[in-house]
Protein backbone atom coordinates (compact mmCIF):
# COMPACT_ATOMS: atom_id res chain seq x y z
CA UNK A 1 0.00 0.00 0.00
CA UNK A 2 1.25 3.32 -0.70
CA UNK A 3 1.75 5.78 1.75
CA UNK A 4 3.32 9.31 1.57
CA UNK A 5 5.87 10.74 4.39
CA UNK A 6 6.20 14.40 4.62
CA UNK A 7 8.27 17.27 6.72
CA UNK A 8 8.84 20.96 6.76
CA UNK A 9 12.20 22.00 5.96
CA UNK A 10 12.65 25.33 7.21
CA UNK A 11 14.36 27.10 3.74
CA UNK A 12 14.55 26.44 0.26
CA UNK A 13 18.54 25.15 0.55
CA UNK A 14 17.39 22.78 3.52
CA UNK A 15 14.77 21.88 0.62
CA UNK A 16 17.13 21.72 -2.02
CA UNK A 17 19.32 18.99 0.40
CA UNK A 18 16.77 17.10 1.07
CA UNK A 19 15.15 16.34 -2.26
CA UNK A 20 18.95 15.78 -3.14
CA UNK A 21 19.36 13.36 -0.21
CA UNK A 22 16.17 11.56 -1.33
CA UNK A 23 16.77 11.07 -5.36
CA UNK A 24 20.36 9.96 -3.81
CA UNK A 25 18.30 7.18 -1.92
CA UNK A 26 16.70 5.59 -5.48
CA UNK A 27 13.46 7.75 -4.98
CA UNK A 28 11.73 9.01 -7.82
CA UNK A 29 11.80 12.47 -8.96
CA UNK A 30 8.25 11.45 -9.51
CA UNK A 31 7.25 10.54 -6.21
CA UNK A 32 8.71 13.70 -4.34
CA UNK A 33 6.61 16.60 -3.75
CA UNK A 34 7.79 20.23 -2.41
CA UNK A 35 5.65 23.18 -2.09
CA UNK A 36 7.09 26.64 -0.69
CA UNK A 37 5.88 29.99 -0.94
CA UNK A 38 6.71 32.19 -4.04
CA UNK A 39 8.54 35.59 -2.61
CA UNK A 40 9.61 36.23 -5.33
CA UNK A 41 8.08 39.48 -7.08
CA UNK A 42 10.37 39.49 -10.23
CA UNK A 43 9.89 37.98 -14.06
CA UNK A 44 13.20 36.51 -14.37
CA UNK A 45 11.84 32.76 -14.77
CA UNK A 46 11.97 30.73 -17.41
CA UNK A 47 9.51 27.86 -17.48
CA UNK A 48 5.70 28.52 -17.74
CA UNK A 49 3.38 26.06 -16.08
CA UNK A 50 -0.67 27.21 -16.38
CA UNK A 51 -3.17 25.16 -14.35
CA UNK A 52 -6.91 26.17 -14.08
CA UNK A 53 -9.03 25.53 -11.18
CA UNK A 54 -12.71 26.32 -11.69
CA UNK A 55 -13.52 27.61 -8.32
CA UNK A 56 -10.31 30.03 -9.06
CA UNK A 57 -8.33 28.89 -6.20
CA UNK A 58 -5.02 28.19 -8.01
CA UNK A 59 -4.18 30.67 -11.12
CA UNK A 60 -1.08 30.71 -13.75
CA UNK A 61 2.05 31.26 -12.80
CA UNK A 62 6.00 31.19 -13.63
CA UNK A 63 8.79 29.32 -12.25
CA UNK A 64 12.63 29.54 -12.89
CA UNK A 65 15.65 27.72 -13.12
CA UNK A 66 16.20 29.95 -9.75
CA UNK A 67 14.45 27.14 -7.27
CA UNK A 68 17.81 24.69 -7.94
CA UNK A 69 18.84 21.69 -9.77
CA UNK A 70 17.31 18.85 -7.53
CA UNK A 71 14.18 20.67 -7.18
CA UNK A 72 14.37 21.51 -10.89
CA UNK A 73 13.84 17.92 -11.93
CA UNK A 74 10.96 17.40 -10.29
CA UNK A 75 7.84 16.66 -12.31
CA UNK A 76 5.26 19.72 -12.99
CA UNK A 77 7.21 22.44 -11.44
CA UNK A 78 5.10 25.43 -11.26
CA UNK A 79 3.31 28.58 -9.43
CA UNK A 80 0.36 28.66 -7.82
CA UNK A 81 -1.80 31.27 -5.53
CA UNK A 82 -4.02 29.63 -3.40
CA UNK A 83 -6.41 32.10 -1.43
CA UNK A 84 -5.43 32.63 2.10
CA UNK A 85 -1.89 31.17 1.50
CA UNK A 86 -0.90 33.58 -1.66
CA UNK A 87 1.69 32.51 -3.79
CA UNK A 88 3.39 29.18 -4.05
CA UNK A 89 6.23 27.12 -6.12
CA UNK A 90 5.23 23.16 -6.29
CA UNK A 91 7.04 20.53 -7.87
CA UNK A 92 5.94 16.67 -8.21
CA UNK A 93 2.33 15.09 -7.63
CA UNK A 94 1.23 17.94 -4.99
CA UNK A 95 1.14 20.16 -7.83
CA UNK A 96 -1.87 17.66 -9.43
CA UNK A 97 -3.01 17.67 -6.02
CA UNK A 98 -3.54 21.50 -5.54
CA UNK A 99 -4.29 22.70 -9.50
CA UNK A 100 -6.81 20.22 -10.10
CA UNK A 101 -10.56 20.91 -9.14
CA UNK A 102 -10.52 19.03 -5.41
CA UNK A 103 -9.31 22.60 -4.53
CA UNK A 104 -11.89 25.35 -4.27
CA UNK A 105 -13.21 27.72 -1.41
CA UNK A 106 -15.29 24.54 0.03
CA UNK A 107 -11.99 22.44 0.20
CA UNK A 108 -10.38 25.31 1.91
CA UNK A 109 -7.35 26.03 -0.09
CA UNK A 110 -4.25 24.41 0.69
CA UNK A 111 -4.80 22.54 4.28
CA UNK A 112 -8.43 21.24 1.90
CA UNK A 113 -5.72 19.51 -0.61
CA UNK A 114 -3.55 18.06 2.26
CA UNK A 115 -6.53 16.70 3.94
CA UNK A 116 -7.19 15.58 0.13
CA UNK A 117 -4.20 13.67 -0.01
CA UNK A 118 -4.76 11.63 3.39
CA UNK A 119 -3.26 13.80 6.17
CA UNK A 120 -4.81 14.20 8.81
CA UNK A 121 -7.00 17.81 9.25
CA UNK A 122 -5.12 19.16 12.51
CA UNK A 123 -1.68 18.41 10.70
CA UNK A 124 -2.76 19.77 7.36
CA UNK A 125 -3.63 23.05 8.95
CA UNK A 126 -0.47 22.93 10.90
CA UNK A 127 1.65 22.86 7.61
CA UNK A 128 -0.24 25.23 6.28
CA UNK A 129 0.30 27.61 9.03
CA UNK A 130 4.47 26.30 8.35
CA UNK A 131 3.90 27.03 4.97
CA UNK A 132 2.31 30.79 5.06
CA UNK A 133 5.26 31.19 7.52
CA UNK A 134 7.98 30.60 5.09
CA UNK A 135 8.75 27.17 5.66
CA UNK A 136 8.94 24.39 2.76
CA UNK A 137 6.59 20.71 2.71
CA UNK A 138 8.17 18.03 1.49
CA UNK A 139 6.51 14.64 0.70
CA UNK A 140 7.53 11.46 -1.08
CA UNK A 141 6.01 8.43 -1.59
CA UNK A 142 6.56 5.45 -1.11
CA UNK A 143 5.55 1.44 -2.24
CA UNK A 144 6.92 -0.13 1.34
CA UNK A 145 7.54 0.13 5.31
CA UNK A 146 11.21 0.06 4.15
CA UNK A 147 11.17 3.10 1.85
CA UNK A 148 8.49 4.49 4.56
CA UNK A 149 11.53 4.32 7.36
CA UNK A 150 14.34 5.05 4.85
CA UNK A 151 12.71 8.11 4.04
CA UNK A 152 12.13 9.21 7.34
CA UNK A 153 15.66 9.19 8.29
CA UNK A 154 16.68 11.21 5.44
CA UNK A 155 14.30 14.14 6.76
CA UNK A 156 15.40 13.55 10.68
CA UNK A 157 19.27 13.23 9.50
CA UNK A 158 18.32 16.61 7.60
CA UNK A 159 16.67 18.23 10.80
CA UNK A 160 13.28 18.46 9.43
CA UNK A 161 10.42 19.43 11.43
CA UNK A 162 7.08 17.75 11.38
CA UNK A 163 7.94 14.66 10.19
CA UNK A 164 4.94 12.58 9.80
CA UNK A 165 3.18 9.94 7.19
CA UNK A 166 -0.51 9.40 5.94
CA UNK A 167 -2.67 7.26 8.45
CA UNK A 168 -0.11 8.36 11.41
CA UNK A 169 0.54 11.34 13.57
CA UNK A 170 3.84 13.58 13.36
CA UNK A 171 6.58 12.16 15.28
Amino acid sequence: MTKAVFCIAQNTDQAESIVNDLIIANFSNNDISVLFPDKSTTQDFAHEKHTKAPEGAAIGGSVGLGTGAALGLLAGIGALAIPGVGPLIAAGPIMGALSGAAVGAATGGLAGALIGLGIPEYEAKRYEGKIAGGNALISVHTASSEEVDRAKKIFEEAHAEDISSTGESSV
